[in-house]
């Protein structure tokens, strides 16, 4: 365990932070006796702060999540800064600093009592009686000082400075722009802030069964021989984010694997590098399971899950297939920025295979690792596409070794010219290598035997059967992302083929690449190069189109003077030549393909989308369903008054409650360029797709109403004409920030969650629920 400097004088914090250290179920947080438990306290700090106050986006890097956000305190200094000329010292918590005093070095200070304070209030107790004294209307818009932009500048206030801060800034009291808490919640919290209570005990100690299995593991990733130390090497690279999780554990327990100075059986020393790839010393280091013990927030919950059938795996991918290595590759910028080169003497069949085994998982990854924050994050991607893979027999940097041996030096990612400085040697670097790449590519293709045929059914990876991975959605929401395994909703206006190059490279460039403290270049650089990735992922699945029609798809996704400049500047050039090897029956080429990926894979995916796409005769008639079929894959003016991502609370008579999720798709003339995105909108083509599920990690908004009344919604919704008209619905049937019943309702929302998924479960983040205006713009 790392150490925590404290003293007697900050027993208070340690008391407070230690309920982070206890995972345990939710609780009905209005319900604390007068003097709350340790487990009440945690549940309202669970679903009143944490569910602001987590991650790296947390305000003033107030992170509550665990007993070391506690003590590390707030920040002045934002992690996510778009202006930053040089890299920021990295701040994570429980890797870049394990005292108090470090913390304090850092930059961060106390929000608790500080020692030799007397009985001077804390920031904690300062917040919550300024939110105390200034209730915010009820189930009003929030005043105009109160803004909700997750760029908006924050002052973070010290203690000595919160005086003056709380008089320009009266009603920013915690919690920040909501229904106020209950007064057991209030009550429960001061008492808790202002008390000295002791340490609870340490958490009950692991299983026996999951401890063999941890130790099992550990003595499998540090074995002495090159080849096992190399493929523990591409497993950390790619499993650093993981929630590790054992088959039949408890559903809340994790691990994570880190690299530490110590070994097994010893206390975890973790060693901090800014990147997995990062050279972890000189010294010796050793692969380390580690418990997770700070709550569980959905946006950075990365689900993997270990046991025998796992281990038994790895072996047959990374172990039992004839490769030889001399000496282990070095560490570095240059190295990381090319896993090709870097893992070259692991057969690439064994990596892409580990990669589709979990193809969702890294797909999450991409959207719940540190990269996706904001919306110039994911400008770069169409609001909903459908994802496939191209199969290992019919990639060739699977089947021909030579592939990557000559083609590895076009595969660099910018993280190879982390120090080049300039910020005009961006676009260059990665228009260059992946012109240069492209040409490879093509070249190699044309050469090769499926050259005569082209690609058919055949080439697309169908789970071999067994594995629903084969086949995802992405769904943008504006500025974050979600995906889920399946094809959902109406037929989209973009797919992807993704073979093994393009999916170890956009891991590489959004996930293992991708620093979070890294100046601007860097920023830019990751995503400039994501939007050369998408383009390719978008040209391999034109290769399954009919060669006429080509050019017409492709002028369809990117339209206006600026998109055909940017298509001829990055020397795109749709390929007509290269045949299909698929013979269409139908007018609608793309839509036919796609249906078909559907019906391969042994029922492992719904033919149908029942709510958003079925054939009359197919769809399901239960009541709920047909009512939503009304507004569901379909365009209108309505549509773009709708939020990006609202959940849909609807009452059943016994009390059960059916949570959807509406989907707003956002229709738009290209995705070529990161910023502007206004400009490039085509509200007209905006699609509403209804899910009989949670997806996201972001609510926008919550609509709350009786069965009885879902015909009405849908009829007040699709009446829609101005902000107006929508302000009356969110009236009648939503949910506001500041409504009486939002808690009540985010608590039953997260309830059902837990129920319905208890191990992918975690709590949603509010930074990003809406406060809907009159005079707003339709998003």
């Amino acid at each position: 365990m790392r150490k925590i400097l404290w003293s007697p004088a900050v027993a208070l914090v340690l008391a407070v932070a230690s309920l982070f250290a206890l995972e345990v179920r939710a609780q009905d947080a209005a319900v604390v006796s007068e003097s709350p438990s340790l487990t009440d306290v945690k549940a309202i700090m669970d679903r009143r702060c944490v569910v602001c106050h987590s991650c790296y986006d947390a305000p003033c890097q107030l992170k509550l999540t665990s007993p070391e956000g506690v003590l590390r305190g707030a920040s002045k200094e934002a992690v996510y800064h778009t202006e930053r000329l040089k890299d920021a010292q990295p701040t994570r918590l429980g890797i870049d600093a394990q005292t108090v005093p470090e913390w304090r070095a850092l930059g961060f200070h106390s929000v608790t009592r500080d020692p030799g304070s007397g009985d001077s209030a804390s920031l904690l107790e300062r917040y919550l009686e300024l939110g105390r004294r200034s209730v915010l209307p009820v189930d009003a818009p929030l005043p105009d000082e109160l803004g909700l932009a997750l760029d908006r500048p924050l002052v973070c206030p010290t203690s000595s400075e919160f005086d003056a801060f709380s008089r320009d800034h009266a009603m920013a009291g915690m919690p920040y722009g909501t229904a106020p808490l209950s007064e057991t919640e209030y009550q429960a919290l001061m008492t808790w802030a202002r008390s000295g209570a002791p340490l609870p005990a340490e958490p009950s100690d692991i299983p026996d069964e999951i401890q063999d299995q941890i130790t099992e593991w550990e003595v499998f990733l540090n074995s002495d021989d090159l080849r096992s130390q190399l493929m523990s090497r591409y497993l950390y690279e790619h499993l650093f984010l993981a929630r590790l999780h054992f088959q039949g554990d408890d559903p809340r327990r994790f691990f994570q694997l880190v690299r530490s100075t110590t070994g097994p059986g010893e206390d975890i020393d973790i060693i901090a590098t800014r990147r997995p790839f990062d050279d972890p010393g000189s010294g010796e280091f050793y692969y380390r399971l580690e418990q997770i013990t700070e709550t569980i927030v959905h946006k950075e919950h990365l689900v993997y899950t270990l046991g025998p059938d796992r281990m038994v795996r790895y072996r047959q991918l990374f172990l039992d297939p004839a490769w030889t290595l001399a000496e282990l590759p070095p560490y570095g910028d240059a190295e990381g920025g090319n896993p090709f080169s870097t893992f070259m003497q692991i057969p690439a069949k064994s990596r892409y295979q580990f990669l589709l085994d979990d193809a969702l998982f890294f797909v999450r990854s991409f959207i719940r690792g540190p990269v996706c924050h904001g919306e110039t994050a994911v400008d770069v991607i169409e609001d909903r596409f459908w994802v496939s893979f191209l199969d290992p027999e019919a990639d060739l940097s699977i089947t021909d070794p030579s592939y990557l041996q000559e083609g590895a030096a076009y595969l660099e990612l910018p993280v190879s010219e982390a120090d080049a400085g300039v910020l005009g040697t961006l676009q260059g670097f990665s228009h260059k290598k992946q012109a240069q790449y492209l040409e490879f590519r093509d070249a190699r293709y044309r050469g090769a035997p499926i050259y005569e045929t082209g690609f058919d059914y055949s080439s697309i990876w169908d789970g071999d059967g067994t594995n629903p991975n084969a086949l995802i959605t992405v769904f943008r929401h504006f500025d974050n992302a979600s995906a889920m395994t399946g094809f959902h909703g109406g037929i989209p206006e973009t797919a992807w083929v993704i073979d093994f190059p393009i999916f170890e490279r956009i891991y590489y460039d959004l996930v293992a690449g991708y620093d979070v403290f890294g100046r601007v270049e860097h920023q830019l650089a990751t995503r400039l190069y994501m939007d050369e990735l998408r383009m390719e992922s978008e040209d391999t699945f034109l290769f399954f189109m009919p060669r006429e029609v080509r050019p017409q798809m492709h002028d369809r996704w990117y339209q206006g003077a600026l998109a055909e400049l940017h298509t001829y500047w990055h020397r795109r050039r749709v390929d007509d030549s290269f045949p299909t090897g698929i013979i269409f029956e139908t007018t609608t080429p793309k839509r036919e393909f796609l249906l078909a990926l559907l019906e391969r894979g042994n029922g492992l995916w719904p033919t149908e989308d029942p709510i958003n796409r079925c054939a009359e005769s197919d769809c399901p008639t239960d009541e709920l369903g047909t009512v939503l079929r009304e507004m569901a894959d379909q365009t209108g003016d309505w549509v773009k008054y709708l939020p990006d991502l609202s959940v849909l609370v609807v009452e059943q008579e016994g009390g059960a409650a059916e949570l959807f999720t509406l989907v707003h798709d956002k229709a738009h003339y290209n995705v070529a360029f990161l910023f502007d995105e206004k400009a490039r909108r085509e509200p007209g083509a905006d699609v509403l797709t209804v899910l009989p599920r949670l997806i996201g990690s972001y609510p926008n908004f919550y609509y709350h109403l009786r069965q009885d009344r879902l015909t009405a919604f849908i009829a007040a919704l699709k009446s829609i004409q101005s902000q107006s008209d929508y302000m009356d619905v969110v009236a009648e049937f939503g949910v506001r920030r500041t409504s009486p019943e939002f808690w009540a309702l985010s608590d039953r929302v997260y309830e059902v969650f837990l129920g319905q998924k208890p191990i992918q479960a975690g709590f949603f983040d509010l930074n990003r629920y809406k406060d809907p205006k009159p005079g707003d713009e339709p998003s």
